[in-house]
């Protein structure tokens, strides 16, 4: 009997950190939400994910005095749900269901609910981060352009496959068929012009083919049924990449508006890093001077990270990080960082979690990116590369690179790049320091050695 006793009197004196608290549990038809027992005579409700029943479950939760709502993020059925009581001026706690996981026992939709409300009471439950206002807006006009240009992807595919049938090898010797040389060449081919030679000296002069050679290419077996293919797929291709032209102007206006909102003073926008060559789907507006407007420093300094690839990041974290304390949240957010198992003192695992992350997705790229490069980053992954593997150092690469960035965007640091020279210098000296520290712990002393004395060749 006192055993039940203590457990009881322990639960009661846990801590209520949010009195009104309610949970739903999202579902594709429908969402079941709970509430505390003392609020309604039907703490558990049910409701159909129509619009109408949203707004009663918006209305039944401000009935019964709610003030904070808990709910997992489960695919995209909860944005409808949370954009209502975020509306209504709800505070809304989307959370990861890692966090979440129900105890041992039989698992239905009423006790799920009931399990995050009581959780949540108990401020158990850590709320994902998400971005707000424009910043989601930003958000939602890159990752549409994103799929855009996947989805025009495919119809380069089909555009070879035609060419392929009618045995025209234009893909074999122009690097990209949709480029200057392949595009002006295939649209006179859907034209009307059969005729190599001509179509051959509508070759860009910055094509590394030669005239000749795209020539023997373009000799083919013009079929009626691979033209029509042909042309369907470049129609098809066409719209796309109109579509993400009109992606790039809802971004532009999204970034001119923010830049108003924050009015950051940065002065003069320093000269890039590197000379940049257009890129294929590229964006229609400069994108780094946007950026420099925005944030009021040029985030495109730090190595790995191009004017896209940065507006990305932005985009997915935002232009202002303080929802991270330190850069070490921010990575451990991110899942750059060890996840340290412990137990009796031992560490069992220091592996890195899974993660979905798009943000940390982008910084693996420029990682991998800068691993190539003459850097002190570039050094820095090579060193590691060489002794733990590629993919650690990917990891080890992209966590650095996203302390520059936090640092960066939240302290205004100006990164300047040491090169790969000096960082090979600091290491050795480091490494060196090291022995001498630790042969003086162990009673002895190192000495210089000095340079084998040169010898005179007759």
């Amino acid at each position: 009997m006192g055993r039940h006793k203590s457990k009881s009197k322990g639960r009661d004196t846990m801590s209520v950190v949010h009195p009104n608290a309610a949970a739903i549990d999202v579902g594709a038809t429908m969402h079941m939400a709970a509430v505390n027992a003392d609020r309604a005579p039907e703490p558990v409700r049910s409701f159909r994910t129509f619009t109408t029943d949203l707004h009663r479950l918006v209305d039944w939760f401000a009935e019964c005095g709610v003030d904070t709502v808990v709910m997992e993020s489960t695919s995209v059925y909860w944005i409808p749900i949370f954009e209502l009581l975020d509306a209504r001026g709800f505070a809304v706690f989307l959370v990861n269901a890692r966090d979440a996981k129900h105890v041992p026992g039989r698992k239905t939709d009423v006790s799920d609910a009931q399990w995050l409300q009581r959780l949540h009471t108990f401020g158990l439950l850590r709320a994902s981060f998400r971005p707000r206002g424009q910043i989601a807006e930003l958000r939602a006009y890159l990752r549409q352009r994103e799929r855009l240009l996947e989805y025009g992807a495919s119809h380069i595919q089909h555009m070879q496959k035609a060419l392929t049938e009618m045995n025209v090898q234009l893909h074999h010797v122009v690097t990209d068929i949709t480029g200057v040389t392949g595009l002006r060449i295939i649209r006179a081919i859907l034209a009307g012009e059969r005729n190599p030679t001509v179509l051959a000296r509508m070759r860009d002069r910055r094509c590394h083919a030669t005239v000749e050679t795209i020539e023997k290419a373009l000799a083919g077996n013009y079929r009626v049924e691979h033209l029509f293919a042909l042309e369907q797929a470049l129609a098809l291709y066409d719209t796309y990449q109109q579509k993400a032209f009109a992606c790039d102007a809802r971004i532009e206006a999204v970034l001119k508006e923010l830049s108003g909102l924050r009015r950051r003073e940065g002065g003069q926008l320093p000269a890039a890093r590197q000379n940049r060559s257009h890129q294929q789907n590229a964006m229609l507006f400069d994108v780094r001077a946007a950026l420099f407007a925005l944030l009021g420093k040029d985030v495109t300094q730090i190595d790995g990270l191009g004017p896209y690839l940065a507006l990305k990041l932005i985009a997915e974290c935002g232009d202002d990080l303080c929802a991270w304390p330190s850069a070490k949240h921010f990575t451990s957010w991110l899942c750059l960082a060890p996840s340290n198992k412990i137990s009796g003192g031992k560490v069992l695992s220091a592996r890195t979690r899974r993660s979905g992350n798009r943000a940390a997705a982008l910084l693996r790229l420029a990682a991998a990116t800068v691993g190539r490069t003459d850097t002190a980053l570039g050094a820095f992954y090579r060193r590691l590369s060489a002794r733990i593997g590629k993919a650690k150092a990917v990891t080890a690469t992209a966590r650095k690179i996203a302390v520059l960035f936090y640092n960066a965007v939240q302290h205004g640091m100006h990164y300047v790049d040491p090169g790969a020279s000096s960082y090979e210098t600091r290491y050795r000296a480091r490494v060196i320091a090291n022995l001498h520290r630790r042969a003086k712990a162990f009673g002895f002393v190192l000495q210089p050695i000095d340079p084998p004395p040169s010898i005179a060749v007759s």
